[in-house]
């Protein structure tokens, strides 16, 4: 190789390398707040038949509950409006994952399947499982009476519930109920005899069916953590997520929020 060959090669290579360096950086994705910032929008994965946290209205269509009032808070914080996409718990790891939207803000309880796949801020709610029957059945009046031969569980699917109650049942039946069916028809039905859910939903059975009767736990079974949840890949916006967080928290914008849908015993606070 000529000395000329050789002087050729040791000026082209660092230009070459600096052309892929900045076609790299050209085409890197923005982060989330990025691009949340540059859309003017925050786009936030509900599911909108959770009662106290976002539950859309049958007859107005007005969402309302603890997340629909901290999602427009946070939207706030960062200067943009905010989106509601509606999802369920089956489907919303899908959705972060595709980018339908930035955050899950619904509750979701913090399991570890869930967190293998997402990222998890910290808890902001915590909650056990409570149990929903009829006043008139006749063999379910205390928790202990739950777990015995001939009863039917009923779970929602892609809950919590649904694998706790999978493992804890060692003689009743469990059956997981999925949409366009509902726990509550199925119970009235008498195809399920009692239905587990969170202290959330349980509020709303007690505000709205008088012919429900709501039995608590008499120990501690599956206490869960319940957060928001962001795609992995982008730390930045996870803790800018966790700040939120911890910002409602300390000024008292989780709480008032909390009291308003009567979920203040469940708040998580360091």
């Amino acid at each position: 190789m000529t000395r000329l060959s050789r002087w050729f090669r040791n000026l082209a290579l660092p230009l070459l390398l600096a052309g892929f360096s900045s076609l790299a950086c050209a085409q890197a994705p923005a982060g989330h707040l990025e691009r949340i910032k540059a859309a003017g929008e925050l786009r936030v994965c509900i599911w909108p038949d959770y009662y106290g946290i976002t539950f859309r209205n049958p007859k107005s269509g007005e969402l309302s509950g603890i997340d629909e009032m901290l999602s427009a808070q946070l939207a706030r914080d960062l200067g943009v409006k905010v989106r509601h996409i509606d999802t369920s718990f089956p489907n919303f790891i899908a959705d972060l994952l595709a980018d339908r939207c930035d955050v899950a803000m619904f509750g979701v309880a913090v399991l570890p399947e869930r967190a293998a796949k997402v990222r998890f801020t910290q808890p902001y709610l915590r909650s056990d499982i409570w149990a929903v029957t009829t006043k008139t059945h006749p063999s379910i009046r205390q928790w202990s009476d739950i777990d015995k031969a001939g009863h039917v569980v009923g779970v929602q699917a892609g809950t919590f519930m649904e694998p706790v109650m999978k493992k804890s049942l060692q003689q009743a039946e469990m059956v997981s109920v999925k949409p366009p069916a509902t726990r509550e028809r199925e119970l009235q039905a008498g195809r399920i005899d009692v239905f587990m859910t969170d202290y959330p939903y349980s509020r709303r059975v007690l505000d709205n069916a008088d012919w429900a009767r709501v039995v608590a736990p008499d120990r501690p079974l599956s206490p869960l953590g319940y957060a928001y949840a962001v795609a992995p890949g982008d730390d930045a916006w996870l803790a800018r997520v966790d700040r939120f967080v911890a910002d409602i928290k300390r000024d008292g914008r989780l709480m008032t929020a909390a009291r308003a849908f009567k979920l203040d015993p469940i708040v998580a606070l360091p």
